[in-house]
């Protein structure tokens, strides 16, 4: 298995099969309500159709905030916006089958290239918004290891641990047959539990300033919560970065002319994205994910400018 497809597998939430399969009905029912007759508000003019719909990746957090974001900057702008959540391979089928419009978390060239090859003919790649998706070993950023190198001589520093998440999660996989063979980490008590009890013990040593190693990814809103930095991977045990692209229906570009230009502009930095996430998911501050995006919003006034400005729109 390689190290980004066993990413997706750590940092997925499996749906369950009942629920995958009730999702498959509804996106039937919505393809035969518009072959009965409901059309695409085409406007024959050059410009874009008024209702978007987008599909939310269910677990993918950065897929969540990110397609908020966009429900909200498209309200704004006037869009009448619907969203549905699913798992992901629902989402590029009904994508691909027209039932959404976009999509805002396509991995690749690794972890979603089964669903690009069979589906790609069928979909628009709109874009690459993030290029640095990839798996990680982090320790708190005044700590003195700045290699997996040196963690592997400098293990007493840490405790002699490196704290892990789920025991079948694909970077656990990755840092047991990869990492700690590649680095001599063997000497290292590798600690096995869960994401939110791993989050928990880099809160508490961050905090009370004591030195922590962990497994982590990118994006993740850790980076923004804790000071913290990764562990450079000169032998690339955790395999190389991948980018998150956004997808459109096939005709996407003929139905939204404008919108292709905004969305084709849109990037985030690691800083954006990661405050993005934070007040998302690791916020008692704000009521729910729409809220979130206002408060980012306003701690980032010129965001919808910006963007504007480098879509030329």
């Amino acid at each position: 298995m390689t190290p980004a497809l066993s990413r997706s597998t750590a940092r997925r939430r499996t749906v369950a099969a009942a629920a995958a399969a009730v999702l498959g009905l509804t996106l039937a029912a919505c393809a035969s309500d518009a072959d009965a007759g409901a059309t695409p508000d085409a406007t024959g003019d050059g410009s874009d159709e008024t209702k978007v719909s987008i599909g939310i990746p269910s677990g993918w957090d950065e897929g969540i905030a990110v397609s908020h974001l966009w429900q909200a900057v498209l309200e704004d702008e006037g869009y009448d916006v619907s969203t549905q959540t699913a798992d992901i391979g629902i989402l590029f089928t009904g994508l691909a089958g027209g039932d959404f419009d976009l999509m805002f978390d396509a991995w690749l060239p690794l972890t979603h290239e089964s669903y690009f090859k069979k589906y790609g003919d069928d979909l628009t790649d709109l874009g690459v918004w993030y290029d640095d998706a990839k798996l990680t070993i982090a320790v708190n950023e005044d700590s003195p290891a700045q290699t997996l190198e040196d963690l592997a001589t400098m293990g007493d520093a840490y405790g002699n641990r490196l704290v892990g998440i789920e025991a079948g999660a694909g970077l656990t996989q990755v840092t047991q047959d990869a990492v700690i063979p590649e680095y001599g980490l063997e000497g290292l008590d590798y600690v096995t539990s869960s994401t939110p009890a791993m989050l928990a013990e880099l809160k508490g040593a961050t905090d009370a300033g004591q030195n922590v190693a962990v497994t982590l990814w990118r994006p993740h809103w850790a980076y923004d919560a804790f000071p913290i930095r990764d562990l450079e991977d000169p032998k690339g045990a955790l395999g190389e970065a991948e980018q998150i692209h956004t997808f459109g229906s096939g005709d996407f570009e003929e139905r939204y002319p404008t919108l292709t230009k905004l969305v084709g502009a849109f990037t985030l930095t690691d800083e954006q994205l990661f405050s993005l996430e934070n007040m998302m998911f690791n916020s008692d501050e704000h009521a729910d994910e729409q809220a979130a995006v206002q408060a980012w919003l306003e701690a980032n006034p010129t965001f919808v400018d910006d963007l504007k400005e480098k879509a030329g729109v």
